[in-house]
């Protein structure tokens, strides 16, 4: 690969490799990022993305190879030697302090200061600066603890611009933000690339690569596959790249439900005004997709009907049982179990292995005559869940050493050992690979089939469309319609979510 004489070179790296243990994660990588302009970097979950982007960031350094910046050389050893260099990377699992303000977090490690002490109006003042760029409107001191997903992910971008970084890696920007939150955030990066700033793009939603991308590099088991001089390459070539194989139909054919009504939803209404009036009957083996733009109220239903939100009126029945608002232990009882959609903080144990996170929902089924939990029977029950959801690790291995698609089948995994009745996926794919989606599209249907009453939400609007019997659709807390499967198409759900 050349750089012409009278063009900056950018970012060049050759012959990188990176080995962890047994696993080579990485084989003698290069990669060229030119000024002004936004690669792709595909791949499925340990494809090597993560780690290259780790070592150009400063995160890693590498086993063998070489960098260049701005034709110089470069060989960070730290997060800050890249980050004085001009090069800072947007991680896809938030690295926010939820006790700090925005503005704190934007500028943590780096406080601007003025006559010797930390200037916080200032601060603040940029913070916003930043947020309104991105189409945020909220106060810079309010607590990021109290900021719902989506935002939090938008503070994370705020603090890559204040950066003001020349190279900026960005690992699954828009993964929990909605359509108006992605165009504010492509159109920064449209106005940063006029200014001759680069970016490195690393995203499972294929169907923005053509959108904001200027080149495609794909990765796959640590290796360079192929690269695409341009981004507009059609969405199936993309995947065939990163699996390795002929990709046919993603979603499975939904199978026929049964006319028995497993859950009852009658005028639900939340207590903090997120939505209002909601009734709709899911059916035994049906699964139910729940769609609408970001702030229509979706996860907050999902939550009240799983107890773990209280409501203000409005009933929620399984199989004729009325449960209690507010209490997810009855939820749980009466066969309800929610799958949440920020599943590192809600869904699982991180630091805790397979066995101990299945075991924690399950301890009447580990736990022997006398009640004291079995450590064998531990062992037998993850086991079998992790051969049944085809999890990639081992039943005593950390949960946080897993790929996203595969401590998502953990979440899942723990909840079917309880033999639920109704099961309800918030955001099931947010930041998986598509090799690991299909499967994850196989759990979803296979449930179905098993008889269980499944409700998908999902931002991603050809996801709910492709595994879905029905479709509700809510607007700003109000529920808009239900489209049956043959009824549903992205035109059909988008003028009701937009009504």
């Amino acid at each position: 690969m050349t750089t012409s004489s009278h063009v900056p070179a950018g970012l060049i790296v050759r012959g990188v490799s990176k080995r962890f243990g047994a696993t080579q994660a990485l084989h003698s990588i290069d990669l060229e990022i030119r000024p002004g302009e936004v690669v792709a970097l595909l791949g499925e979950n340990g494809a090597g993305k993560s780690t290259l982007s780790n070592i150009i960031a400063g995160v890693f350094t590498p086993d063998t190879g070489e960098m260049t910046w701005d034709g110089k050389p470069y060989a960070p050893t730290a997060p800050r030697d890249a980050l004085d260099a001009g090069i800072g990377l947007i991680h896809q699992e938030m690295r926010l302090l939820p006790e700090l303000s925005i503005a704190e977090n934007v500028f943590v490690g780096r406080q601007l200061m003025s006559g010797g002490r930390i200037d916080t109006k200032e601060m603040e003042r940029r913070a916003h600066e930043q947020l309104q760029r991105l189409g945020l409107d909220v106060s810079p001191r309010r607590k990021v603890g109290t900021l719902r997903v989506a935002a939090q992910q938008q503070v994370e971008i705020a603090k890559a611009l204040a950066l003001e970084a020349r190279l900026l890696i960005l690992d699954e920007p828009t993964a929990a933000l909605g359509a108006e939150e992605t165009d504010n955030l492509f159109a920064q990066v449209e106005a940063l690339k006029a200014e001759g700033v680069s970016f490195i793009y690393v995203s499972h939603r294929l169907e923005e690569i053509a959108r904001i991308c200027d080149r495609v590099v794909v990765l796959r088991d640590g290796q360079w596959v192929t690269s695409h001089d341009t981004a507009q390459v059609p969405v199936r070539t993309l995947v065939e790249g990163m699996v390795g194989r002929s990709i046919d139909n993603v979603f499975p054919e939904p199978v026929e439900a049964t006319d028995d009504v497993v859950l009852s939803v009658e005028g639900l209404t939340s207590a903090s005004g997120a939505f209002r009036d909601v009734s709709f009957d899911v059916r035994r083996g049906e699964i139910l997709g729940i769609a609408g733009i970001v702030g229509a109220g979706r996860t907050e239903v999902v939550r009240a009907i799983a107890g773990a939100d209280g409501v203000a009126a409005g009933t929620v029945t399984v199989d004729g049982q009325r449960l209690r608002s507010g209490d997810i232990g009855t939820a749980i009882k009466a066969g309800i179990v929610l799958v949440p959609e920020d599943r590192k903080s809600q869904g699982i144990a991180l630091d805790m292995s397979i066995e101990d996170n299945i075991a924690l929902a399950n301890v009447e089924s580990v736990s022997g005559p006398s009640g004291f939990i079995k450590p064998s029977k531990v062992r037998s029950v993850a086991s079998e869940a992790c051969n049944i959801l085809t999890v990639k690790g081992r039943p005593e291995q950390p949960v946080r050493a897993l790929s996203g698609g595969n401590q998502q089948k953990v979440v899942i995994a723990k909840w079917l050992e309880r033999k639920p009745k109704v099961v309800i996926l918030d955001e099931p794919t947010r930041g998986i690979d598509v090799g690991a989606r299909a499967a994850i599209y196989d759990v979803i249907s296979a449930l179905a089939a098993e008889g269980v009453a499944v409700i998908v939400v999902s931002s991603e609007l050809e996801e709910v469309l492709g595994l879905s019997h029905r479709v509700l659709v809510l607007a700003r807390g109000q529920q808009k319609g239900v489209l049956d499967r043959g009824d549903a198409t992205d035109v059909s759900v988008m003028q009701l979510a937009v009504d």
